[in-house]
């Protein structure tokens, strides 16, 4: 797989289209275009279809992969071969599973960004919910649904997979704050990414449902409502399972199903844990992490059973990462290596999901990450950036400057979650621990629970707050010792 290299500029819609079409996506193109132009002729369509996927081993092999799978053969039939898995699946589930597996393989690399990866995750999100409530309606091609919300996205993945300069222009846009998505898309490209979406389905020649779905939405097609549905319910998902939101959903799939609303909202959120496997099995691994990050519910009763398991866990970590910090203290010192091991012992003795420490820059007007745990990045390499603005103070200022340590949520600290600070880290409870030296800041260190969502306790602030004091400490022991050997020197 190709990706746009940075000497290459499309100008507008048309030569993107033709750059991702040609040059980045041309085995998808060309193996799509295929599909949805044979099986007119019943007997001649399932030879074809068979020779289209036998003449690529990836294909083959992710085809079968998936044709075992739950989430297509129920019946946990052992299809060994793609003409047994024709006929026991028939020819339209197969064709609508290898345009699904040929798409992944087209856009999944190890270099995929952040924001290729999210909206790989929310088409997939999507994808399993409107498939699942077209099989709860009793729709006769829930597959080809499934297909159609797949790729209902397609503009947006395309180009953040592809993209190169253009999408670090937009990255480095949304973390200013300044500008909305939308507005930020058209600023760089003079296009909405909706419109590539557009572009890329009549290149391609699609068709069909996909086609439909795309360019009339507000279409009284049943299947194409349930490919919106899906997408909707994707949406609602991320503002929780009782929001407004997800009510206007629950009622729309109690008008197609006939089901009521209790049955329907736990099927939904058996729908997105199928996500997450199903993400898994296309090879979308970090896509499964976003659906789980995002959108995945656990209960009150499971945090705290799951606290307690771990409990004894944690305590003996922070109790060995205590000692090695205190080992370091009378031996041989490693300033990196002392926040590593504080860092150490937030991330896995108090159990965060993500925590990064970044240190103050010369000229005082951000942080800059030395350490980080459990981040999705854009790019392999990169490096968190934290701009410090005031009058308003934002979070990390107010961190910064809290010697004793700041406990935010987004509900009572409103004011400082503004867009830098939620482009990078989202509306997320955290804890900011400032690493103070001759009575000045010099560093920060960070952590949340942004995937599991298990609530904080004032024992993991004190245990935050414990590991950042005996960093200090022994920060402070290493710069006395150093000064008369600097003056001897």
């Amino acid at each position: 797989m190709n990706s746009t290299p940075d000497t290459i500029n499309p100008r507008n819609l048309a030569e993107w289209t033709q750059v991702l079409s040609v040059q980045d996506m041309p085995i998808f193109s060309k193996t799509a275009k295929d599909l949805y132009e044979i099986l007119d002729d019943d007997v001649k369509g399932v030879m074809e279809l068979a020779a289209i996927i036998l003449q690529d081993p990836n294909l083959t092999a992710k085809v079968l992969k998936m044709s075992n799978s739950p989430f297509y053969n129920h019946s946990r039939q052992n299809l060994t071969t793609v003409s047994r898995a024709i006929i026991f699946l028939g020819s339209n589930v197969i064709r609508e599973l290898t345009v699904a597996c040929s798409f992944f393989e087209a856009v999944l690399s190890p270099e995929n960004k952040e924001q290729a990866n999210r909206a790989i995750a929310d088409s997939i999100l999507a994808a399993v919910q409107a498939k699942e409530i077209a099989v709860n309606a009793r729709l006769a091609s829930p597959e080809s649904i499934f297909v159609a919300t797949l790729l209902n996205n397609i503009g947006p993945i395309a180009f953040w997979c592809f993209s190169g300069k253009h999408s670090r222009e937009m990255t480095d846009l949304l973390k200013t704050g300044q500008l909305s998505r939308e507005e930020i898309e058209k600023k760089v490209l003079g296009f909405k990414l909706e419109a590539l979406t557009a572009s890329l389905c009549k290149s391609w020649k699609l068709g069909g449902l996909i086609d439909e779905a795309i360019s009339n939405p507000s279409s009284r097609n049943q299947e194409v409502h349930l490919v919106k549905l899906g997408r909707e319910v994707a949406h609602a998902i991320g503002y929780g399972w009782e929001s407004q939101e997800m009510l206007r959903c629950v009622r729309q799939v109690e008008q197609v199903t006939g089901q009521s609303s209790s049955i329907i909202l736990t099927r939904l959120k058996n729908n997105t844990e199928t996500a997450v496997k199903i993400a898994k099995q296309f090879g979308a691994k970090d896509a499964s992490d976003f659906i789980k990050q995002a959108h995945t519910q656990v209960s009150q009763l499971d945090q705290e059973e799951a606290l307690k398991s771990n409990i004894a866990d944690r305590k003996q970590v922070q109790f060995k990462i205590l000692q090695e910090i205190g080992f370091m203290m009378g031996g041989r010192f490693d300033i990196n290596m002392l926040f590593e091991k504080a860092l150490e012992g937030i991330h896995n003795g108090i159990g965060m999901d993500r925590t990064f420490f970044c240190l103050l820059s010369p000229d005082k007007l951000s942080l800059k990450e030395k350490i980080a745990f459990g981040w999705q990045k854009d790019q392999v390499g990169t490096k968190l950036d934290l701009k410090l603005t005031q009058n308003p103070n934002n979070l990390f200022y107010e961190g910064l400057n809290q010697v004793l340590g700041l406990w935010a949520n987004p509900v009572t600290h409103q004011s400082l979650y503004t867009l830098h600070v939620t482009n990078l880290i989202g509306k997320v409870e955290c804890f900011l621990l400032p690493v103070y030296t001759e009575n000045k800041p010099i560093g920060l260190f960070y952590c949340d629970r942004a995937t599991s969502h298990v609530p904080f306790t004032e024992d993991d602030f004190n245990t935050a707050k414990h590991f950042t004091q005996q960093a200090t400490i022994a920060l402070s022991i290493y710069r006395i010792n150093k000064k008369p050997h600097d003056k001897s020197s």
